[in-house]
């Protein structure tokens, strides 16, 4: 059984690891050249100030309604599913949520594999499917131990797996992002995809915690 494998998203209450929220330090190096690259668009006028405002003010509105939507479309439809895994990109697009310049990476829990994404550098998240990363998230706590000790940090969360479960850690880039599928709920087979889309939780879909039935 492999631990990880390291290959460089309706909040509901559950535990969260007990570390620091977010972290007191400066700026990292992503987030200083993408402050650069904006202001130099601008003074180049390949954007406006307003342009790239509305930008960031649209990413921020997003909420993990919009993975979870994808999530229930995937539990309810096999061919749309089928597209999901072979390209997440074309297949969230489908449903209205573009992801600009991004490469979306759909993995899927099964009984046997159980996937949790992160992102080691800085902060990178699928933000137009689940909105702002939480503030664990973030964390340096989170961003080195989940690397090394999956399995208890998901202990952490509440989530407690089979011995013969094997974790998959998959760690964002600039320009790729992930999104974990996760298992259906047992009790749910007579549910409609609405009612599905309330069972899906952003932690869910970061892979910390599972779904349950209502």
């Amino acid at each position: 059984m492999s631990e990880h494998t390291h290959d460089h998203g309706h909040d509901h209450e559950h535990p969260h690891p007990n570390q620091p929220d977010i972290d007191a330090e400066p700026m990292g190096y992503y987030q200083v050249m993408g402050s650069a690259l904006g202001e130099l668009l601008i003074e180049k006028a390949v954007i406006t100030a307003d342009e790239l405002r509305s930008a960031i003010e649209d990413v921020d509105s997003r909420s993990p309604e919009g993975g979870a939507t994808v999530v229930a479309k995937a539990w309810t439809d096999p061919d749309y599913k089928s597209r999901l895994l072979e390209n997440g990109t074309a297949a969230v697009d489908e449903l209205g949520i573009d992801m600009p310049a991004t490469h979306l990476v759909v993995v899927e829990n099964t009984e046997k594999v159980h996937n949790v994404i992160v992102c080691t550098l800085c902060s990178c998240y699928p933000r137009m499917l689940l909105g702002l990363p939480p503030d664990w998230y973030k964390a340096n706590a989170y961003r080195s131990r989940v690397v090394r000790e999956p399995r208890a940090v998901l202990k952490e969360f509440g989530t407690e797996l089979a011995d013969d479960v094997e974790i998959r850690v998959h760690d964002s880039t600039a320009d790729m992002r992930y999104l974990v599928l996760p298992r259906r709920p047992e009790g749910t087979e007579g549910m409609t995809e609405q009612e599905l889309v309330e069972v899906v939780n952003r932690d869910s879909m970061i892979g910390v915690t599972v779904p349950k039935a209502p």
